[in-house]
């Protein structure tokens, strides 16, 4: 097989490029515009680096901004030895610098739009963990508890928003005793939520499902499948655990929008046929999403 050469694989490698780092610098402006909106306002803590610097904010009357910087520069080894050398190391000590702009130069400009509790934990978790998922797509951090996230993310296989979330738990019950336990119970809940929208736009939004399907006429189901629907069919070998009988089982993954019409396809061919349908928490190859370029790197 020819390879392809160098002159014409670099522009895709730089737009990479630009597309990892403008989400790491939007990430991180949607993080700083939550902080300023919903959190320093209303005094929430909202976990990690970011919550250490908005206590001492009212404690000591000092920038947010300025605070999560310097509480960040030890952390950034951690990120540059442990996470992803230097192009990690780059992009987080990008998304800390945008973070800590941002949350400093528009602290006097922004008014805060709600001091309704449900509000700002719906709205700041939602501007959070779209802001920090955002930078992790890019494969930077926003720093702080972040990059001690990742690491545990690497390591020890524990979901991002997961690590962050226990990471935060430790932080707040600290809080508790500086702004009383309803902020705290609010920034807990906000840390749910921000958790949850984060996990979502790391792992995709989901609009595929897989079938399996047990049929006493699987050549014909898988025939139709290929026909009608023009979706892929993968033949697993199964064992009957009553009847001690060897089966084929189908393994289809369609778009949401397919199942209706594949469970209609498989009634129509076989009506008899146990099917069972799942949800596809990403889906990734010939007719889906590309491949992840952090698979590739």
């Amino acid at each position: 097989m020819r390879r392809v050469p160098s002159v014409f694989r670099a522009p895709r490698g730089r737009a990479e490029v630009v597309f990892d780092y403008a989400q790491v610098i939007l990430g991180s402006v949607l993080v700083g515009l939550g902080t300023n909106w919903f959190f320093v306002p209303n005094k929430v803590v909202s976990g990690g680096v970011t919550g250490i610097a908005i206590i001492c904010h009212y404690v000591l009357k000092t920038p947010v901004g300025v605070v999560v910087l310097a509480l960040n520069l030890p952390l950034l080894w951690l990120g540059w030895r442990f996470v992803g050398g230097m192009r990690f190391f780059v992009r987080t000590v990008v998304s800390v610098l945008v973070l800590s702009a941002t949350i400093d130069f528009t602290a006097p400009l922004l008014t805060p739009p709600t001091q309704d509790r449900l509000l700002v934990i719906c709205y700041g978790g939602l501007l959070d963990g779209l802001g920090m998922g955002l930078v992790f797509r890019g494969r930077g951090t926003t720093g702080g508890t972040d990059v001690l996230a990742r690491i545990a993310h690497r390591y020890l296989g524990v979901g991002i928003g997961q690590a962050l979330l226990a990471i935060n738990v430790v932080i707040f019950g600290g809080a508790a005793f500086i702004f009383g336990a309803e902020p705290v119970m609010v920034a807990l809940a906000l840390a749910f939520v921000s958790a949850r929208v984060l996990d979502l736009v790391q792992s995709g939004f989901s609009v595929a499902r897989t079938a399996l399907i047990i049929a006493a006429q699987p050549r014909a189901v898988m025939d139709a499948v290929f026909a009608r629907l023009g979706r892929g069919v993968t033949v697993l070998d199964a064992l009957g655990g009553y009847t001690g009988e060897a089966r084929p089982v189908l393994m289809v993954v369609v778009a949401a929008h397919e199942v209706g019409r594949l469970k209609r396809l498989v009634a129509e061919v076989d009506p008899k046929a146990f099917v069972t349908i799942l949800p596809a928490q990403e889906v990734l190859g010939e007719g889906f999403a590309s491949h992840s370029r952090e698979e590739k790197g």
